[in-house]
C-alpha cells in the first residue's frame, strides 16, 4: 500500500519526529512519481531541535522551515499512515482511521547526558540513519 499522507509523531516534535518528516519528503520523492503528503507533531511541541537540523544538512535536507506542531493541528481524515517514534515515553494519541506503524527510537536529545557538543550531534545522527533505513524500506514496500 502506498500512503497518500503520513503523520510521524512523538512529544515534542523537535527531533524524531522532525528528522522523520525531512526524511520522508526525499525518501518518498525519490520513489513515488506523484506527492505523499507528509506531516509531524507532537503532544507537547516545542521547536526543531537545533542538533536534528545539523543532522540533516549533513545529508542535504533543510529543517529550517519546519516547525514543531501539535498533534491537535492535525485533520485525522488526512492522514492514512501514522507512525510513532517514541520510545521510553507515552506517544501521543492520534484519533481516526489511519494504519499505525510502531518504530520506537530513543530520543537522540540525551538531556540527562552530559554529553560534549560532537557526542550529542553523534545520537541524532545515528537516528537519522536509522530512520533513512525504515524509510527506505517502507518506500519499497
Amino acid at each position: 500500500m502506498k500512503p497518500q499522507s503520513v503523520l510521524f509523531l512523538c512529544v515534542a516534535n523537535s527531533a524524531r519526529s522532525q528528522m522523520a518528516e525531512g526524511l520522508a519528503r526525499t525518501v518518498f520523492g525519490a520513489h513515488f512519481a506523484d506527492q505523499v503528503r507528509v506531516q509531524s507533531a507532537g503532544s507537547a511541541p516545542t521547536r526543531v531541535n537545533p542538533y536534528a537540523i545539523r543532522a540533516m544538512a549533513e545529508l542535504g535536507v533543510d529543517l529550517t522551515t519546519q516547525r514543531s506542531k501539535s498533534v491537535d493541528e492535525i485533520d485525522p481524515d488526512s492522514v492514512d499512515l501514522v507512525i510513532t517514534l517514541c520510545a521510553q515515553e507515552i506517544c501521543p494519541v492520534f484519533l481516526g482511521d489511519a494504519e499505525r506503524l510502531h518504530w520506537p527510537l530513543p530520543d537522540p536529545d540525551r538531556k540527562d547526558e552530559d554529553l560534549s557538543d560532537a557526542g550529542r550531534l553523534q545520537h541524532f545522527r545515528v537516528t537519522r540513519d536509522e530512520l533513512a533505513r525504515r524509510l527506505e524500506a517502507l518506500a519499497r514496500e
